[in-house]
């Protein structure tokens, strides 16, 4: 049970976004040791990658929740991670490593986005169309979709040889380390041009969490909203996945939190509070991890493993029909 100050939503924001200003600060400045000019300049672009990864991971597994009008699914669990990587691999067969390094990170990025849409809005078709609403079936050809997508990704590995492996096996593992300058850029560039759409949708939001029938009868145009958000989850995993690979169950572990603090269920209050809630934890988890326990751990291993647990919660907890 939230204090009854906390029920307001601007009071609920307001400290998420001292929360988010005191991990950034203790972030960019805990053990820097002097050499300011270089160590904000390091820090400055984790940060922002972090904060990108944050909003992607944490929007995108909101809207796929109210797409899907359950708290349970995450675009990862029903195999949106694994196809991205199927793709990575993929395209290294295809043009290999040498291909691969004259396209260059925007110019990969560029092929695989698109690619990744049209390929996630036929899986979703396929899961919906053959799930009937049963949360069960949901899952389980979601999962098996997913181990689909990772057996053929361990068969091509098998195809290309060793240097090929070498270039695509770096997007297999999440890592929030490294930066690479102009997919952080077309990152931020997608994170604000998706931002001012959603926003502009947080109303028919509303309405579409009602389910299709409701949303309907409201006048809310459900295919093409649903068409819209759809593509929108699909280039938010894209971005996600681009720059710090896989993250399973990070988002479902943020939605978790903000449905269980959020004092009100409206997406003008839960999208904000998603983005804010994703950041934080990242932002304190990386700087513990980093220069608290000097990389003697991995954030990523650490989350997934947090995220699971949530996850068996919520799936035990539901009531059986």
């Amino acid at each position: 049970m939230l204090p009854d100050a906390l029920r307001r939503p601007a009071v609920f924001l307001g400290l998420l976004g001292l929360l988010l200003a005191a991990s950034c600060l203790c972030f960019m400045t805990f053990n820097a040791q002097g050499q300011w000019d270089f160590v904000l300049a390091l820090r400055g672009k984790k940060l922002l990658m972090l904060l990108t990864v944050a909003y992607a991971v944490g929007v995108s597994t909101l809207l796929f929740q109210t797409l899907t009008h359950n708290p349970v699914l995450t675009p990862s669990l029903l195999g949106y991670d694994a196809l991205y990587l199927l793709m990575q691999t993929a395209m290294v067969w295809l043009v290999g490593a040498a291909g691969v390094q004259v396209l260059g990170v925007a110019g990969k990025f560029s092929v695989e986005a698109p690619l990744m849409m049209a390929a996630s809005w036929l899986l979703f078709q396929t899961l919906m169309r053959h799930s009937n609403g049963d949360l069960a079936r949901l899952i389980l050809v979601g999962v098996i979709f997913g181990v689909l997508f990772r057996s053929l990704n361990s068969l091509l590995q098998r195809l290309i040889d060793p240097a090929q492996f070498a270039t695509a096996q770096i997007s297999y593992f999440a890592q929030f380390t490294s930066v690479e300058p102009t997919l952080l850029l077309m990152g931020m560039v997608i994170m604000a041009i998706s931002a001012i759409w959603i926003w502009r949708m947080r109303y028919a939001l509303d309405v579409l969490q009602l389910g299709r029938n409701a949303a309907i009868s409201l006048g809310v145009n459900y295919a093409r909203l649903s068409r819209a958000v759809l593509l929108w989850v699909a280039l938010l995993v894209s971005v996600a996945t681009a720059l710090v690979g896989p993250v399973s169950f990070f988002g479902l572990l943020v939605c978790a939190l903000v449905n269980a603090l959020s004092p009100t269920q409206k997406h003008s209050i839960r999208l904000p509070a998603a983005g804010l809630m994703a950041a934080i934890i990242l932002i304190i988890g990386q700087t513990l991890f980093e220069h608290v326990l000097g990389l003697s751990g991995a954030l990523s291993v650490v989350i997934e493993f947090t995220g699971g647990l949530v996850f068996l919660w919520l799936v035990l907890r539901r009531p059986r029909r």
